[in-house]
Protein backbone atom coordinates (compact mmCIF):
# COMPACT_ATOMS: atom_id res chain seq x y z
CA UNK A 1 0.00 0.00 0.00
CA UNK A 2 1.55 3.25 -0.80
CA UNK A 3 0.48 5.73 1.94
CA UNK A 4 1.28 8.73 0.36
CA UNK A 5 -0.15 9.28 -3.61
CA UNK A 6 0.59 12.72 -3.91
CA UNK A 7 1.84 16.59 -1.98
CA UNK A 8 -0.38 19.51 -2.32
CA UNK A 9 1.35 22.00 -4.56
CA UNK A 10 -0.81 25.14 -4.43
CA UNK A 11 -0.05 28.29 -3.29
CA UNK A 12 -2.14 28.48 0.02
CA UNK A 13 0.20 25.26 0.86
CA UNK A 14 3.57 27.26 -0.28
CA UNK A 15 3.02 29.57 2.11
CA UNK A 16 2.04 27.67 5.19
CA UNK A 17 5.60 25.40 3.75
CA UNK A 18 7.27 29.09 4.32
CA UNK A 19 6.14 30.68 7.45
CA UNK A 20 5.30 27.38 9.76
CA UNK A 21 7.37 24.31 8.03
CA UNK A 22 3.83 22.98 7.49
CA UNK A 23 3.05 20.56 4.04
CA UNK A 24 -0.03 18.56 2.74
CA UNK A 25 -0.28 15.44 0.92
CA UNK A 26 -3.36 13.59 -0.47
CA UNK A 27 -3.05 10.34 1.24
CA UNK A 28 -4.53 6.67 1.28
CA UNK A 29 -8.10 6.93 2.71
CA UNK A 30 -7.05 3.58 5.24
CA UNK A 31 -3.84 5.01 6.20
CA UNK A 32 -3.43 6.54 10.02
CA UNK A 33 -1.40 9.34 11.39
CA UNK A 34 1.20 7.06 12.46
CA UNK A 35 1.83 5.51 8.78
CA UNK A 36 1.67 8.84 7.32
CA UNK A 37 4.40 10.25 9.53
CA UNK A 38 6.90 6.90 8.79
CA UNK A 39 6.25 7.46 5.42
CA UNK A 40 6.92 11.17 4.96
CA UNK A 41 9.99 10.60 7.61
CA UNK A 42 11.45 7.33 5.04
CA UNK A 43 10.56 9.49 2.15
CA UNK A 44 12.07 12.98 2.58
CA UNK A 45 14.68 12.23 5.51
CA UNK A 46 12.58 14.95 7.42
CA UNK A 47 11.74 14.73 11.32
CA UNK A 48 8.10 15.26 11.65
CA UNK A 49 6.34 16.84 14.91
CA UNK A 50 2.65 16.29 13.95
CA UNK A 51 0.19 15.03 11.65
CA UNK A 52 -3.20 16.49 10.56
CA UNK A 53 -5.70 14.70 9.09
CA UNK A 54 -8.98 15.75 7.08
CA UNK A 55 -11.47 12.84 4.94
CA UNK A 56 -13.20 14.81 2.05
CA UNK A 57 -16.48 13.55 0.52
CA UNK A 58 -16.77 14.15 -3.14
CA UNK A 59 -18.84 16.81 -4.32
CA UNK A 60 -21.89 16.49 -6.04
CA UNK A 61 -22.18 18.02 -9.91
CA UNK A 62 -25.20 17.99 -11.47
CA UNK A 63 -25.37 19.01 -15.50
CA UNK A 64 -28.55 19.45 -17.53
CA UNK A 65 -28.15 17.59 -20.68
CA UNK A 66 -30.65 16.35 -23.65
CA UNK A 67 -31.37 13.39 -21.94
CA UNK A 68 -32.30 14.94 -18.04
CA UNK A 69 -30.04 15.63 -15.25
CA UNK A 70 -26.48 14.11 -15.33
CA UNK A 71 -26.02 13.59 -11.20
CA UNK A 72 -22.40 12.48 -10.36
CA UNK A 73 -19.85 12.53 -7.64
CA UNK A 74 -16.29 14.06 -7.59
CA UNK A 75 -13.66 11.92 -6.13
CA UNK A 76 -13.41 11.68 -2.05
CA UNK A 77 -9.75 11.56 -0.76
CA UNK A 78 -8.03 12.36 2.42
CA UNK A 79 -5.77 15.24 3.05
CA UNK A 80 -2.65 15.04 5.31
CA UNK A 81 -0.78 18.42 7.24
CA UNK A 82 2.30 17.89 8.04
CA UNK A 83 4.35 19.35 10.61
CA UNK A 84 8.64 19.67 10.45
CA UNK A 85 10.96 20.78 12.39
CA UNK A 86 12.06 24.45 11.76
CA UNK A 87 15.36 24.33 10.68
CA UNK A 88 14.33 21.42 8.12
CA UNK A 89 12.51 21.73 4.69
CA UNK A 90 10.70 19.32 1.78
CA UNK A 91 11.65 20.50 -1.98
CA UNK A 92 9.37 18.80 -4.03
CA UNK A 93 10.87 19.95 -7.15
CA UNK A 94 14.23 18.64 -6.60
CA UNK A 95 13.98 15.62 -8.57
CA UNK A 96 11.77 16.89 -11.55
Amino acid sequence: MEVLQRPIITEKMSKKGDALNQYGFIVEKTADKGQIKKAVEEMYGVTVLSVNTTNYEGKVKVRNTKKGLMVGRTNAFKKAIVTIQKDQKIDFYSNI
